[in-house]
């Protein structure tokens, strides 16, 4: 038997099919350079163990992007944590923080470019009714542009997304929710690892303890506490912290945590999710099902955007028509299924639908943000036939007709909104601030100073902040398990994240327990579903019983035939991938 390399007795020295590759491959620049997985391996035909190994077939260095430790230190340790687990598996990880704006451009924006990425889903109200999630995240159609960023492709969960859309009876739809999170419990397109219990707090000797509102699933960070909250003494304004920058204030645009607080607040909608977690006229008067495809909404008389001019019938609709196109792709899915829209008096429009849709109210009607036509009408005709979407425009207006109007934006420091006083729901605080405060022991000295109000967001350890408000006994704290969900994103459209052995080995060789523990302080529980256990009648619990565990990881990679050869996790034989790096 001659071995692969080896010399014959005439001298001549014969090189293997994966040692050409090889000297192909590094033959490229760098960053033209092709990984090639080599058809087959040098074995013995005996089926021994490798005897040599090209190494194009090692599966390449794995790069983690995520938050930088001063803006969210939980995300930041559960990459350190999570990467120390995939080495095990023989994996070359690099974990790179990078700053949310920077982030969001690589992920969102260039989407075929990265391998994996902490991300999170924040706790919306709409997301009460889990449509949002289901049919949003992973359907297909949205994988390109819009909320499947990770474009996962499955016909089979398609199927099910749209028909979930569709089914009235709500133990009905509940069944096929469970089957949904079953598949992505099969496939794992992502690691879930904890739906948060975030801690907030506020001054009880500013605000009257009882005019803080809790919502289910969201906690006091809500517009019904920015709305209520009511001011004990002179001061009147309301200052909350954030310890990351605001990425945008943009109407077209499904922004993160940060930025979603203050778009809640500029814009209204015909509808809005109340504390008790239903949805409930807000910029309409009343809301009505005429039939199974037919809506009725009356809209509020005497109502205006922050410029002075009216709120009409027109603008509600254009503001539905808006994201139809291509060019609020985030917002899409929510109006997919309008097939007209009509003007029934100065104050009425009926929708007409293509199909009965039971989550029509919550998921429409109380997510689209109503914009004036007079300003954005211009806006997306100047974009048509650009290959821009109005995700990415930072210069747009902030005119909205919500209870607070935007007066300063200095990025990074602190965003000023002032009270709309023509509001039908005028607020009682006269201003709501937000100031950017990335240390986590400086936002408490700010707390305790009078500088900030209301800790929308803390960093740092949660039993810091426990024997903090201890100390001062003004500080009153709150906490909720988040409707939301932390999780590690990978990117299924790269190999070997195309792969769902692989993914499924990744995520399984994740310890939730210890994500609890060790990255969120106990103040979270263990995830595996995109669906909450907050809402339980949606939560399917089956899928609570992910077996995790370095050996589980281990043998599931074993079994899809990658193999570990001198402490490195190599393709299975036959594999090739071709893959440009940058």
């Amino acid at each position: 038997m001659k071995l692969l390399g080896a010399r014959h007795s005439s001298g001549a020295h014969t090189i293997s099919p994966t040692e050409k590759m090889r000297r192909r491959s590094d033959a490229l620049p760098a960053k033209r350079r092709t990984i090639l997985v080599a058809a087959g391996a040098a074995v013995l035909a005996s089926g021994g163990p490798a005897l040599a190994q090209g190494p194009s077939e090692k599966v390449r260095k794995i790069n983690l992007y995520t938050w930088p430790q001063a803006a969210l230190p939980q995300a930041y340790q559960a990459s350190q944590l999570i990467a120390q687990e995939w080495r095990k598996l023989g994996l070359d990880v690099d974990v790179k923080p990078l700053q949310r704006q920077a982030q969001t451009q690589l992920i969102w924006f260039t989407r075929d470019k990265w391998d994996a990425t902490m991300w999170r889903m924040v706790g919306r109200p709409e997301r009460s009714d889990p449509d949002e999630l289901l049919y949003s995240l992973y359907h297909s159609k949205y994988a390109e542009k819009g909320y499947n960023f990770i474009g996962y492709i499955n016909p089979e969960y398609d199927a099910l997304a749209e028909k979930q859309r569709t089914q009235l009876d709500p133990e009905e739809r509940r069944k096929t929710a469970f089957k949904m999170q079953e598949i992505i419990d099969r496939d794992q397109p992502q690691a879930f690892l904890v739906h948060p219990k975030y801690l907030t707090a506020f001054n009880k000797a500013v605000f009257k303890e009882d005019s803080v509102v809790n919502e289910s699933g969201i906690g006091i960070r809500n517009i019904w506490t920015f709305l209520n909250i009511e001011p004990l003494g002179a001061q009147k304004d309301l200052i909350i912290n954030s310890n990351e920058v605001i990425n945008a204030t943009n109407p077209l645009y499904i922004g993160g945590a940060v930025d979603s607080w203050v778009t809640d607040l500029i814009w209204d909608r015909v509808m809005r999710i109340g504390p008790d977690g239903m949805p409930k006229p807000w910029a309409a008067e009343s809301v009505s099902w005429i039939d199974d495809t037919t809506v009725d909404i009356k809209l509020r008389p005497g109502m205006k955007w922050h410029d002075g001019q009216p709120v009409t019938v027109e603008d509600v609709i254009f503001s539905f028509q808006a994201p139809a196109g291509d060019k609020a792709p985030m917002y899409k899915p929510f109006v997919t299924d309008i097939v007209a829209m009509e003007k029934t008096g100065d104050l009425g429009v009926r929708f007409k639908l293509k199909a009965p849709n039971t989550t029509f109210f919550t998921a429409s009607l109380a997510k689209i943000n109503l914009i004036p036509k007079h300003i954005w009408e211009p806006v997306l005709k100047d974009l048509a036939g650009k290959p821009e979407t109005a995700e990415q425009l930072k210069d747009v207006s902030r005119i909205g007709s919500g209870p607070f109007k935007l007066v300063r934006w200095a990025p990074n420091e602190e965003i000023v909104l002032e009270r709309f006083g023509e509001h039908f729901a005028a607020p009682k605080v006269a201003r709501w601030i937000m100031r950017i405060v990335p240390n986590a022991e400086a936002t408490l000295g700010m707390l305790k100073s009078g500088e900030i109000n209301f800790l929308g967001m803390f960093g740092g350890d949660p039993d810091v902040l426990i024997k903090f408000a201890k100390d001062n006994p003004n500080i009153a704290i709150r906490s909720e398990v988040d409707i939301g969900f932390e999780y590690v994103a990978f990117n299924n459209r790269r190999p070997p994240f195309d792969d769902v052995a692989f993914r499924r080995a990744l995520s399984l060789a994740i310890d939730r327990r210890l994500m609890v523990s060790a990255a969120w302080g106990d103040y979270a529980i263990p995830a595996n579903s995109y669906v909450s256990p907050v809402l339980k009648f949606w939560h399917d619990p089956a899928v609570d019983d992910l077996k995790t565990g370095l050996a589980e990881a281990k043998k599931i990679l074993k079994d899809a035939g990658y193999r570990l050869v001198g402490g490195k996790l190599y393709y299975p034989a036959g594999k090739q991938e071709k893959l440009t790096t940058e």
